[in-house]
């Protein structure tokens, strides 16, 4: 028997994400509001954390909550928006339970699977990752390069994701969420799958007679897979908690014109100033048990470091801030006609930051501005060509002209988006058909034959 040793080396792909930068991912790309709750619920977790009391002679400004505070989504059975705590009555029933969200449903289901530790963690990334909608907002080569792994191990990861319940989930759009409840209810008919990649727009319409012709059926055939594709789920994420019934809106920041220049103010009064507890420092200098001491170093390291993140996310979400002011000067002056295009690419590069970096940073995010309330991620806008233009037009004055188009047509024969798109060429605007009906869908209007006046 021949035996040999021999030194070889070999090179591995290995996932290094601590806790400590999820937490970092996930306090970034909280709303205010949300941040605000998650403050309080780590301060009653965690003893060596504490509040801070502020003279109001510290505050820069009082903030009048009642005039930040704005229901954007509710269900209205007729109660008033804002309610004196004072006279408020307690129900009983609000200490049953606390309804479960859909990301804790999908964690939950990771956690009791038979992957390995480090697939989890991946899978939970990816969770992250999953919008209100129940669609997954990030592409794979994103957090394939976030993670600094391949992407085959990002795939599998996703694989893992979709096959959780609720069927579709993790989806990166409708086409593929209704083919994963389509294959998770192990059907294989081709026809249906064709439908579903080509002629989602005909079913919409109930232009029946188009996918028939197309795939060699007859109407009453391709009308039995419209209507069973009708009975799936378009939104996964119905049925679950997801934060958004309800929906605050506080300013994280304020942009305020002082003379000739704009000044980003910060609203520090949204989050509870956190300090460390004085009495477990001692216990750390004086205490002789090993096990207290050990507890309270393990607290107090997962304290700093919340503090630490909530001051990253105020320095990240400014700098973003300066970036769009500097690009977006013209807006602040004179209004949504002079919005430019602005990416989050653009913004990123400026910053040297990952384009996910940005856009956590602007998720659900305002600012209060001289204009009202704005969202921050309306100000980015794409570009579409514009012939005698050194610049390109924003894709908010685009939805604009549609939408002026449309007020001015005969609802007797309204506008098809083709007839669109030809009026915006011939003003120079360099548009296809389908990024009309896209913008003509997201400001709310119908297909032609839905706006026919008869």
């Amino acid at each position: 028997m021949n035996i040999d040793f021999n030194l070889t080396m070999t090179q591995e792909q290995k996932l290094v994400m601590t806790q400590q930068m999820q937490l970092s991912i996930k306090i970034l790309q909280l709303s205010s509001y949300e941040l605000q709750k998650y403050v309080e619920k780590e301060v009653e977790e965690n003893p060596v954390l504490e509040i801070k009391e502020v003279e109001k002679s510290e505050k820069i400004e009082e903030i009048n909550y009642k005039d930040m505070v704005k229901y954007l989504e509710f269900d209205n059975y007729g109660h008033s928006n804002f309610v004196n705590r004072d006279e408020e009555e307690v129900s009983p029933f609000t200490f049953i339970s606390e309804e479960k969200s859909l990301k804790q449903y999908l964690r939950e289901q990771i956690s009791e699977s038979d992957e390995k530790d480090c697939m989890k963690v991946v899978c939970n990334y990816i969770v992250e990752n999953i919008d209100d909608r129940g669609y997954l907002c990030e592409s794979t080569d994103s957090i394939a390069e976030q993670l600094k792994i391949s992407k085959d191990v990002i795939n599998y990861a996703l694989d893992i994701v979709q096959d959780l319940e609720p069927d579709g989930i993790g989806a990166r759009d409708l086409k593929e969420c209704l083919s994963i409840q389509c294959k998770k209810k192990r059907i294989k008919d081709k026809t249906l799958y064709l439908i579903i990649e080509n002629h989602l727009q005909d079913i919409a319409e109930n232009k029946y007679g188009n996918i028939a012709k197309k795939l060699g059926i007859d109407i009453k055939k391709a009308q039995q897979y419209g209507d069973f594709i009708k009975t799936l789920q378009p939104k996964p994420s119905r049925g679950f908690y997801t934060g958004e019934e309800v929906k605050y809106v506080v300013p994280d920041a304020y942009i305020k014109k002082i003379g000739r220049d704009y000044h980003i103010i910060m609203n520090d009064d949204l989050t509870p100033r956190l300090t460390i507890n004085k009495l477990y420092r001692g216990i750390i200098q004086n205490e002789d048990d090993k096990k207290a001491i050990d507890y309270v170093k393990n607290r107090l390291d997962s304290a700093i470091f919340l503090m630490k993140s909530i001051d990253q996310r105020k320095s990240t979400i400014y700098k973003v801030l300066e970036e769009i002011l500097e690009k977006q000067i013209q807006y602040f002056d004179l209004g949504d006609n002079h919005l430019k295009p602005m990416t989050l690419k653009e913004i990123a590069e400026k910053l040297n930051m990952h384009e996910s970096t940005i856009s956590r940073a602007i998720k659900d995010k305002y600012i209060h501005t001289n204009r009202g309330t704005i969202k921050i991620k309306d100000l980015f806008t794409t570009a579409i060509p514009f012939k005698g233009d050194k610049e390109n037009l924003s894709s908010i004055k685009v939805k604009k002209s549609i939408n002026e188009l449309i007020d001015k047509e005969d609802k007797k024969s309204p506008l098809s988006d083709q007839a669109i798109c030809d009026i915006l060429k011939e003003n120079g605007v360099n548009i296809s058909r389908r990024t009309v009906a896209k913008y003509r869908e997201e400001i709310g209007l119908k297909s032609s034959k839905g706006r026919r006046r008869y």
